[in-house]
């Protein structure tokens, strides 16, 4: 069995997979290698799997990225008919951060000054089509504000730009801004998700002061189309199962990050879902390439 991981080694989504895959090793009694695959902003690995033999040996952890990006423009896979779904692995929460000297201390504050002087407020984001960018203009468009986009080449780029006052402000992964909260480089406004995240619990919610405004990073695994339920469900509940390890808990409850391991069925309205509301942002607002 392979696992493809669609980004390098090193990140959440590629620890994530090796926790899973020495887990299936163990139950399967075979061997499961993690395969690293970029390119094309991902799509490469993602594309090798959706064009794989549907028999279980290939499988694929993600971000929600697979379907930003096919929201953004047409790839060369589809996030829905390519696919069957297998699991939510984890979910957290994004956070929305500004230059700790900018005046607006609360999402109420940073509509309100978006609102006096359009285009006046500017936030940054990891590049254009990725989900900082989208997110961000969701937020404008729920708010009938008009901010001015300042993308960088990631956010490794993104983050110091803020900080330095370059952008007022971002949305950001809980993993990557939290130590620069922490650090009190940043200032964190809110989060994105319906609930306050447990590694935030004083912080509040986007919709607690813009309605409707919800999203959460994920990483999920996903199968070829046609592979069999029953199979996608096993497969499931083993990675929930490779996910309860004390040490992979502890440090997502560090980064803020919920563990899942849901139903193929959650996944696959999620895609739905998500991939609906990414490509009405793009349509809205103009971006489509």
């Amino acid at each position: 069995m392979r696992i493809i991981v669609n980004v390098t080694a090193g990140g959440g989504v590629d620890a994530t997979a090796r926790v899973i895959a020495q887990h299936l090793n163990t139950v399967f009694k075979q061997p499961v290698v993690v395969e690293n695959r970029t390119g094309a902003g991902g799509s490469i690995g993602i594309e090798l799997v959706a064009k794989a033999t549907p028999d279980g040996h290939t499988l694929l952890v993600c971000s929600s990225g697979i379907i930003t990006n096919a929201a953004f423009r047409t790839q060369g896979y589809d996030p829905i008919q390519d696919f069957q779904a297998v699991s939510i692995l984890t979910s957290a929460p994004y956070i929305v951060v500004s230059t700790p000297s900018f005046p607006a201390k609360s999402i109420g504050d940073l509509v309100g000054a978006a609102r006096r002087k359009p285009d006046a407020v500017s936030y940054a984001s990891s590049g254009v089509g990725g989900v900082t960018h989208l997110a961000a203009e969701l937020l404008a468009m729920l708010t009938d504000t008009k901010m001015l986009h300042v993308p960088y080449k990631g956010v490794v780029d993104a983050y110091p730009a803020v900080a330095a006052g370059e952008a007022n402000w971002m949305i950001g992964a809980s993993i990557s801004a939290l130590p620069l909260v922490r650090a009190g480089r940043l200032r964190a406004l809110a989060v994105t998700t319906a609930t306050r995240s447990t590694a935030l619990p004083d912080l509040p919610t986007v919709a607690e002061s813009v309605p409707g405004f919800e999203f959460a990073g994920w990483f999920g695994m996903f199968a070829p189309a046609g592979t069999p339920m029953v199979l996608a469900q096993k497969l499931s509940a083993e990675a929930k199962r490779g996910m309860q390890s004390p040490a992979f808990l502890s440090h997502a409850q560090l980064d803020g990050t919920e563990v899942v391991g849901s139903a193929p069925a959650e996944l696959s309205l999620l895609v739905k879902k998500e991939l609906a509301t990414w490509r009405s942002v793009v349509v809205k607002a103009g971006l489509g390439q």
